[in-house]
């Protein structure tokens, strides 16, 4: 695992007991992580995506989401997630009382309020926030 997924993962295992990943598509090292750190994790994405033991995985769209999906977690995060889905993913988290995270795809602002921190291996993450 990269640094800036173990980043990722240590900072949502010391902040959840659970979280759901939304648009996990190839890349599970993050939920395969916070399984390892004992998180209970759903990962969701548009289209069926293997998953690592330990790690439950919904089909789902952020756009048009089931939200028993997203009940009960404590954090919906997603990696790299284009600005489009800025808005979306906020609305689920807010839905369902959860905080909303995210990374994005390089240098795209977030198209929300968020409060920003930085975390080992160069990578953001924002925070949304109830501003705006």
């Amino acid at each position: 695992m990269s640094n800036p997924d173990a980043a990722l993962a240590d900072r949502l295992a010391g902040a959840a007991e659970s979280v759901v990943e939304v648009g996990v598509g190839n890349r599970p090292t993050v939920a395969a992580a916070l399984v390892d750190r004992g998180v209970s994790v759903t990962a969701t994405d548009i289209q069926h995506r293997p998953t690592p033991d330990g790690v439950r995985f919904v089909r789902d769209d952020v756009t048009d989401p089931d939200l028993a999906v997203y009940e009960g977690s404590d954090i919906v995060y997603a990696r790299n997630l284009p600005p489009e889905l800025h808005r979306p993913l906020r609305s689920v988290a807010r839905a369902v009382g959860a905080a909303c995270w995210f990374t994005t795809l390089g240098g795209d602002p977030p198209v929300v309020p968020v409060d920003r921190e930085s975390l080992p291996g160069g990578v953001t993450l924002y925070r949304t926030t109830d501003r705006g």
